[in-house]
C-alpha cells in the first residue's frame, strides 16, 4: 500500500488529535493500525531498528494548505444522531460536513475530486454540490464521489487491505466517470479490481446504510430467539449453527449476545427510520424501529436476570463487569451494551468492579454518567481484580482472554492487551476484599492468546459464584465443574 509517489494528508482542526497521530499514542486503538501509520526501518541484520511516520503521511492542523495541496479531498467526518430540533433521536447531525465543505468552499484555488467516506443520507451530494456552487471561486470545478466506508472497529486495517467489496458512486456524465475511474485507480495499488463496484451516487449514499441496517437486523433477530431458547431449553447456538447452514442466511452475524453496539448500527438505523417517515412509509419505519426496542429489550433482559438470580435484590452485593467497549479488538464504547447494564446494576443497589483492557477509566466513568455512584463503581487493573469478592462475574465485551478455553471464537488478530497495567484504581472501593491478586496465573491456550485463570478466578469470588456470560464465549460446563453457576444467553434458564 506504501507509495512514496502518492502524498497522504490528515488534516484536522483540532490540535490535540493531530498530536496523538504524530506521537506513539495514537488517537484510536485498532490492531494493526500502528504498523500503517510507521515506517519500521531495520538495521543491517533485519532487526527493528527505528520507527518514525511513512515519508509520504503528514499531519497537520493546516486545514487550507492542505485543501490546496490535494487533487482528492476525503471527507471523513462524524455524522451523529441530532440531539435536538427537526428530525432530533434519528435524523444525523450534519454540521460537521457541512463545515468542512464550506472550508473546500472557501479556500480551494483549483479543481478537486471530494469523496463522501462519512455515513451521509440519500442525496446528501446534491447538498455539498448547492454549498460548492455557492461558496467556491467561480470556474473552479468539483468532482462529487461516494465511498462509503466499510470498515469494522477491531479488524479494520484486515478490512482495508483486503476488503469484500470497494464501493463508488459517480454521477453519470463524462466528468463523474473520470473522477471514479481517478478513484478506481487508487484503490487498484491494492485491491483487485474487480472487488470494485461502481454505482449511482444515490445507490451508493444508502448502500452503507442499508449494510448497516442489515447487519443490526441479524443479530437483533438472533437475539429475540435467544429469549425462546432460554424458555424452551433449545440452545441458540445450535439454532444459530443450524439456520447459518442455510446460503440464503449465512452465519455471520447470527451470534447472539447481550446486544449491539458501536457508532454506526444504532445510528444508521435510525437514520433509516427517518428516511422512511420523511417518505410517508411509517410502516416501514415502524419496522426497523423494533430492530432497536429488541436490541435495548436484550441489554435490560440481561441485567434483569442478573437481578433475579441474586434473589432479586443487588444491594451491598458487587458485582464484576468484564469488558466495556462494544466488541472485542477496539476500545471504542459508543452505544456499548455495558453502558445500560451497568447503569441498571448501580441503580439497583450494586457496587461494580470494570474491567476493559483498552477503555480509560475517564471513558467508563463518562459514559456511565451518574456521578451519585461514582462511589459504587471501581475501575480494575485485570480480572482478578476485578473478581476479587464479588458475587457475580458478567461478561460484556468478548475480549479472548475471558473465554475459557473450549468455547469457539473467531479467530482475530491478536490483541496485546497493555493498558491495565496502567490503569489507576480509584481510592473508593466497594465492600469487597482489597487483596491485590496478580495475573500471573494467566495461561495461553493453543492459539497462544492470554486467556484468564478461570480456577484462580473461583478462589477470589463469593459463594455462591455466578457467571453471567452475555457473548457465549465460556464452556459452561467446564465452569459449572469449578463450582460456578452459570447463565448463557440463549441457553436454558
Amino acid at each position: 500500500m506504501h507509495n512514496p509517489k502518492l502524498k497522504v494528508i490528515v488534516a484536522d482542526l483540532s490540535e490535540s488529535r493531530i498530536d496523538a497521530w504524530r506521537s506513539d499514542a495514537l488517537p484510536i486503538y485498532e490492531p494493526g493500525l500502528q504498523d500503517i501509520v510507521t515506517d519500521i526501518r531495520h538495521d543491517e541484520n533485519e532487526t527493528p531498528s527505528k520507527e518514525s511516520r511513512q515519508s509520504n503521511l503528514h499531519f497537520t492542523t493546516n486545514v487550507k494548505d492542505a485543501i490546496n495541496e490535494s487533487d482528492i479531498i476525503f471527507i471523513c467526518v462524524n455524522t451523529p444522531t441530532k440531539m435536538k430540533g427537526s428530525g432530533a433521536g434519528s435524523a444525523p447531525n450534519m454540521r460537521y460536513l457541512e463545515s468542512a465543505v464550506l472550508a473546500i468552499a472557501e479556500n480551494a484555488t483549483s479543481d478537486k475530486i471530494i469523496v463522501e467516506k462519512s455515513t451521509v443520507p440519500v442525496r446528501t451530494a446534491d447538498s455539498i454540490r448547492t454549498l460548492l456552487d455557492a461558496n467556491a471561486r467561480p470556474g473552479l470545478k468539483f468532482d462529487i464521489l461516494s465511498n462509503p466506508e466499510f470498515l469494522a472497529e477491531g479488524t479494520a486495517v484486515r478490512d482495508l487491505l483486503y476488503p469484500d467489496r470497494v464501493l463508488i458512486g459517480s454521477e453519470s456524465s463524462p466528468s463523474g466517470a473520470t473522477a471514479a475511474l481517478t478513484l478506481e485507480n487508487l484503490y487498484a495499488a491494492w485491491v483487485p479490481r474487480e472487488r470494485i463496484i461502481h454505482t449511482s451516487l444515490w445507490s451508493s449514499e444508502l448502500a452503507k446504510l442499508a449494510s448497516n441496517a442489515l447487519l443490526a437486523q441479524r443479530i437483533s433477530s438472533i437475539n429475540s430467539l435467544s429469549a425462546i431458547c432460554e424458555a424452551t431449553g433449545a440452545n441458540v447456538q445450535e439454532i444459530a449453527h443450524i439456520a447459518g447452514l442455510d446460503q440464503r442466511i449465512g452465519a455471520k452475524m447470527l451470534k447472539s449476545s447481550v446486544g449491539f453496539g458501536g457508532s454506526c448500527f444504532h445510528k444508521d438505523v435510525l437514520n433509516l427510520c427517518y428516511l422512511a417517515e420523511s417518505l410517508h412509509l411509517p410502516e416501514v419505519a415502524e419496522y426497523w424501529h423494533g430492530i432497536l426496542k429488541i436490541n435495548s429489550w436484550q441489554r435490560e433482559r440481561f441485567a434483569r436476570r442478573i437481578i433475579h438470580k441474586l434473589n432479586n435484590t443487588l444491594t451491598g452485593k458487587t458485582i464484576a463487569v468484564l469488558g466495556f467497549a462494544y466488541k472485542k479488538d477496539t476500545g471504542d464504547t459508543r452505544e456499548s451494551p455495558a453502558i445500560s447494564v451497568v447503569q441498571t446494576l448501580l441503580s439497583e443497589g450494586a457496587y461494580v468492579n470494570i474491567y476493559d483492557p483498552q477503555v480509560t477509566p475517564a471513558k467508563i466513568y463518562e459514559e456511565v454518567a451518574m456521578p451519585a455512584y461514582h462511589d459504587h463503581i471501581r475501575i480494575s487493573a485485570n480480572v482478578y481484580e476485578a473478581a476479587t469478592g464479588a458475587h457475580a462475574l458478567a461478561i460484556l465485551t468478548e475480549w479472548d482472554e475471558f473465554c475459557s478455553g473450549d468455547a469457539p471464537t473467531e479467530k482475530r488478530h491478536s490483541v496485546d492487551s497493555g493498558f491495565a497495567s496502567n490503569v489507576a484504581t480509584p481510592a473508593t472501593k466497594s465492600p469487597a476484599s482489597s487483596r491485590s491478586v496478580s495475573p500471573s496465573s494467566q495461561k495461553s491456550s493453543e492459539d497462544g492468546k492470554a486467556r484468564m485463570d478461570w480456577a484462580e478466578v473461583a478462589t477470589l469470588m463469593k459463594r455462591p459464584m455466578y457467571v453471567f456470560d452475555g457473548r457465549n464465549v465460556v464452556d459452561p460446563a467446564k465452569l459449572q465443574g469449578m463450582g460456578f453457576s452459570v447463565e448463557s444467553i440463549g441457553q436454558a434458564l
